[in-house]
């Protein structure tokens, strides 16, 4: 049968969870496969696996019970290899590699920020910063509207001036936020957000870190951001064991998720 995997440890992890729930319905007990000084979390894989939000809670609750304690790399949702062997094989041709992960990923989150624009906000401050555009429109008024094409022309500018705007503010987010991160991982670009961007934080720092997000948000009004975490470090971990099924892709991973609200990119 194929096993379906959650995440990775140390052999020595002090909580790694065993008999709980999984995935699948009825849902699959979680058990504890070792090999040399690792442990992987794992369960039966269930047939027909989606990304239902019974399992992707399931999921989350397996991986926040196992990270209660000490690190794990974190799977995305939907990771299935053929069966344990195929497991304890990589992890055994892998090792000095996840030993290197889990001693970096140790005591750390990851924050997943997503940044969007009010429409209304973002057009006041365009029109605020750009003298052209306010000449333009006050001609286009005094003319009673303005020609179609002096129209066309006031709307392609403002267009552009929204869309640097955009670049600009994706760079101030990440900028003022990076100090506050030990790495980012910036994830894939999607519409409706003008930057979608992982940080790797530090548990005990994590206040600092909503603090930066904060004063992002008074400095920048016009931004909506939103802010998903504390999560395991989905995207600062590298492919392990198992890849998702074709089924469960896309479930965990294109935007910086593998909970169930969706927010994260990587995954192992």
């Amino acid at each position: 049968m194929s096993t379906y995997v959650y995440g990775i440890a140390a052999r020595s992890h002090p909580s790694l969870p065993e008999g709980m729930d999984g995935v699948g319905k009825p849902p699959r007990p979680v058990r504890v496969i070792e090999e040399g000084e690792l442990a992987a979390v794992v369960s039966d894989a269930p047939e027909g696996l989606r990304p239902k939000r019974n399992d992707l809670l399931a999921h989350q609750n397996v991986l926040s019970e196992a990270g209660a304690a000490g690190a794990v790399l974190p799977m995305r949702f939907g990771s299935v290899a053929p069966d344990d062997e195929a497991v304890t094989s990589v992890l055994a041709e892998r090792a000095e590699h996840y030993h290197e992960r889990l001693r970096t990923l140790a005591g750390k989150v990851e924050y997943n920020v997503k940044a969007s624009h009010d429409e209304a906000a973002t057009l006041h401050r365009v029109m605020a910063e750009n003298t052209e555009i306010r000449a333009l429109t006050e001609a286009n008024r005094t003319a009673g509207g303005g020609s179609y094409e002096q129209r066309l022309r006031l709307g392609e500018m403002v267009v552009a001036a929204i869309k640097g705007r955009e670049a600009e503010d994706a760079v101030e987010l990440r900028r003022a936020l990076e100090p506050a991160a030990e790495a980012v991982s910036a994830g894939p670009d999607s519409t409706g957000w003008l930057a979608n961007v992982s940080f790797l934080v530090e548990r005990a720092s994590a206040e600092d870190f909503l603090g930066a997000v904060e004063k992002v948000r008074e400095t920048h009004p016009h931004v909506e951001l939103r802010v998903n975490g504390p999560l395991p470090p989905y995207s600062f971990v590298e492919p392990g064991p198992a890849e998702p099924t074709p089924t469960a892709t896309g479930a965990a991973g294109s935007s910086g998720s593998s909970g169930p609200s969706g927010p994260g990119s990587g995954g192992a």
